[in-house]
């Protein structure tokens, strides 16, 4: 895993514009060794966009991104990217459907959709230990059309770790679980990151009740700009989450657990 004194990722005045619209302005963000993060905002208000800058889909317009050391326009970026694991819905709908999940596993270490050719027998061998690593040993040979929304996204998750990656990004990975997937993949992704050498979290999320015990930090975007960051328990309040919503919300942590309820209005 990553082993220095540098930040793991480290973003510098990065604004983000299309066309004559700033999707992001001004983020200015740090996460160090041993903190797992969690993006928090509303619709619209940049947290794809941020891991789309992450993954170096957009370039900056202007600022700086450093990840594991290394700034954007300056490394060799394909390698670098190999290093950034990414579960996300849309990752989920690109796979092919005739595929079975230990070859969808096997992708992640080129960072591929398509696998190309027959697999090495070392990278058969090093998927199965993934699959089992994460409890999904019986799901090597299921093709991706038969596999549940929630099997599907502990085999992405495979998938990334196949690569090894220093950093894990987890664009609203609970879209489309049912109530009982979700709480599963949860507590999967909780366990995951109490491991030794795990890779650090970035979790993007509108669901203040998918936020685990795991999580030590958090940054909050509303409208492609920062209006707080820093350590989970300060920035989890209802104060600073009817600033990210836009709305009156009461927040309450209930067994670990975040509970967010809209204040009734009085006339």
């Amino acid at each position: 895993m990553f082993k220095s004194d540098n930040p793991i990722i480290k973003l510098s005045n990065l604004t983000i514009q299309r066309d004559k619209t700033k999707i992001l302005e001004n983020i200015n963000w740090e996460v160090n060794q041993g903190e797992h993060w969690v993006v928090i905002g509303g619709n619209g208000s940049g947290k794809t966009t941020l891991l789309n800058a992450l993954t170096g889909y957009f370039a900056p317009t202007k600022g700086e991104i450093d990840l594991l050391g290394e700034r954007y326009g300056q490394a060799h970026w394909p390698t670098l990217r190999k290093k950034i694991g990414l579960v996300s819905s849309s990752l989920r709908q690109m796979m092919a459907d005739d595929e079975p999940a230990l070859i969808s596993v096997i992708t992640g270490k080129y960072a591929m959709i398509d696998l190309w050719g027959r697999p090495k027998p070392s990278d058969c061998k090093e998927a199965r230990n993934i699959l089992r690593r994460i409890g999904c040993s019986y799901l090597a040979d299921r093709l991706w059309s038969v596999l549940s929304q929630g099997e599907r996204q502990r085999v992405l998750i495979g998938r990334s770790l196949m690569a090894k990656p220093n950093v894990l990004l987890l664009d609203e990975p609970c879209a489309g679980l049912d109530p009982a997937a979700r709480e599963i993949f949860l507590q999967f992704i909780d366990d995951l990151g109490q491991e030794e050498n795990s890779p650090t979290f970035v979790f993007v999320t509108h669901h203040v009740e998918e936020i685990t015990s795991i999580y030590t930090h958090a940054l909050l975007l509303r409208d492609g700009q920062v209006l707080d960051r820093g350590p989970i328990k300060k920035m989890l309040t209802s104060e600073k989450m009817s600033e990210v919503f836009g709305e009156k919300f009461s927040l309450t942590r209930i067994d670990g657990r975040y509970r967010l309820k809209i204040k009734s209005k009085k006339n």
